[in-house]
């Protein structure tokens, strides 16, 4: 019953997100612009798409950066995940990641 309420709790923030305007697709992110994962998933539902992206790293609470688009169309844009790892993204993939803002780094290393 607690992982539920978890659940509809990140629902509910991923909500007053989404209406503040706080949110957008990877694919609309300027380049040099940072964020982090709030949600992976495709608008048609391709599971695959979806599968892809998770094993890739694209997991919810990664730290994402855009770091170039192709010259074609902005076709395909270059993102660095969590300071690491460098992946290549088609844009219709890149529309399936939701980013938010990225969070107070400060905040999370301050002891409860």
């Amino acid at each position: 019953m607690n992982e539920r309420c978890g659940q509809e709790h990140q629902l509910f923030e991923l909500g007053r997100l989404v209406k503040a305007g706080l949110t957008q697709p990877l694919s609309l992110m300027r380049r040099g612009g940072v964020g982090r994962i709030l949600a992976v998933q495709s608008g048609d539902g391709d599971r695959e798409v979806e599968r892809g992206l998770l094993e890739m790293g694209f997991v919810e609470g990664a730290c994402v950066e855009v770091l170039h688009y192709g010259f074609l169309s902005r076709d395909p844009l270059a993102v660095r995940i969590n300071q690491n790892m460098t992946v290549a993204l088609r844009r219709s993939e890149a529309n399936a990641v939701l980013v938010g803002p990225l969070l107070d780094q400060g905040a999370d290393a301050r002891p409860s």
